[in-house]
């Protein structure tokens, strides 16, 4: 079966810095792929790539068997490409329930089928349905500014769902929560649809280990193994490379 996301040869260089050098990797329909390794590994700049947001000097991505390496970000967006941050990136002056409407409203407009209204009314069903799933449908009229860190990472989730992703890129998504957030996070995380595969980025293993289908790890930007999450903590090299401090 044609993968999901396939990524081949991926160099990426700052001068004479190789911040990724000839990785490949392919995430799989429904897939839960997760990117681990130190700081300074890659993990976000093969993110960054993989969104179009940074352009390789060697390699090919495609999506869905679609190449699309001279894509950038937002065409890619519209091929099914959504992202969350390190950061939590929401529109603290707009509701909770505008935060996901605007996300939405892109992806609810048919051309051709234009009716005054229509677009808003579908955005709104659909800010409501995902608002409801993550818990946050009594905080919709709030100023999405008011809220916790937890609950700005839950509403940028409901964000990206609204653009109705094929393949979700997720960069430290339990950066800055706490043990109770991180427990929800994962419920949430695990509840998505399989429709949707997903890409992590997490320096936290228990939390890999626990949504992760597959794991690949990265050292000073190329491949230290890959694998189920089983055989990553099988892995001798990899043992040796925490050991170590490396990763």
């Amino acid at each position: 079966m044609t993968p999901l996301l396939s990524a081949r040869g991926i160099t990426v260089r700052y001068g004479s810095l190789a911040a990724l050098d000839g990785v490949d990797l392919r995430v799989d329909h429904g897939q839960r792929h997760a990117l681990i390794g130190p700081n300074g590994a890659g993990k976000t700049t093969l993110l960054d790539v993989v969104a179009g947001a940074t352009r390789a000097r060697a390699g090919r991505v495609w999506l869905a068997g679609r190449e699309v390496t001279r894509r950038g970000p937002a065409a890619r967006a519209r091929r099914g490409i959504g992202r969350i941050h390190q950061r939590p990136a929401v529109w603290s002056t707009l509701t909770v329930s505008e935060n996901v409407q605007v996300a939405a409203l892109p992806h609810v407009l048919r051309p051709g089928r234009w009716r005054p209204g229509g677009g808003r009314s579908a955005a709104r069903r659909t800010a409501d349905t995902l608002l409801a799933r993550f818990g946050l449908a009594d905080l919709g009229g709030s100023p999405a500014g008011q809220l916790a860190h937890g609950q700005r990472r839950q509403l940028e989730i409901a964000m990206a769902l609204a653009g109705r992703p094929r393949l979700l890129l997720l960069d430290e998504p339990a950066a800055g929560l706490s043990a109770t957030e991180v427990g929800r996070l994962v419920e949430f995380l695990r509840d998505l649809p399989r429709a949707v595969g997903v890409l992590l980025v997490e320096h936290r293993l228990d939390l890999v280990y626990a949504l992760s289908d597959t794991v690949t790890v990265l050292r000073d930007g190329r491949t230290l193994a890959a694998g189920t999450p089983a055989e990553i903590r099988a892995s001798a090299e990899v043992r040796r490379a925490y050991a170590e401090g490396v990763a």
